[in-house]
């Protein structure tokens, strides 16, 4: 059979998912960190079977199943004053440089923050994955969050798709559909 192959992005942490199929030795499963973009052509072009993407929601193209919500932080240099704030919102970002940030490449604007050139706003996991000693992480409390869904195409779905659903959304080996 053919290896099940499910793109994830920056952030999304499968491994919890991947020893569940391990552990009931479904068959093979392939997970392929990838950007947003490259995740979604993989799924266009069927490289990719499902995918873990940030804000992709049902339609007529693809599936999606919300699996949870995660909150923003703004990531500073460890010396400045947004560091100094237990939580930031964000009017205190306005004397700030806001980086742009490329989600599938996070590391870049991590490195910009630590070299003083600004602030970066991330989802909560994508600043815990880009951590380094010199930066920190504060709670945006009024921007909007991100969401996490499972996605795979409306057409011609993979036949042990639903068998990671099931995973994903944490039904036993023994439960029935």
């Amino acid at each position: 059979m053919e290896p099940l192959v499910v793109a994830f992005v920056p952030g999304v942490t499968p491994g919890k998912w991947e020893r569940i199929w391990r552990d009931r030795r479904l068959g093979i499963l392939t997970l392929l960190p990838m950007p947003q973009d490259a995740a979604l052509a993989a799924l266009r072009d069927g490289t990719a079977h499902m995918g873990l993407l940030r804000d992709t929601a049902a339609d007529d193209t693809w599936h999606a199943i919300p699996l949870y919500r995660e909150a923003p932080v703004v990531v500073a240099p460890k010396g400045s004053l947004v560091a100094a704030l237990d939580s930031v919102d964000v009017i205190d970002l306005a004397d700030e440089t806001v980086l742009a940030v490329d989600l599938g490449h996070p590391d870049a604007a991590v490195e910009l923050v630590a070299a003083n050139v600004g602030v970066a706003i991330l989802p909560q996991s994508v600043a815990r994955a880009t951590s380094r000693k010199d930066v920190v992480a504060r709670p945006l409390r009024d921007a909007p969050d991100t969401g996490i869904s499972l996605v795979w195409p409306q057409d011609d779905a993979h036949v042990l798709a639903e068998v990671f659903i099931g995973i994903v959304r944490g039904r036993t080996a023994n439960s029935s559909r």
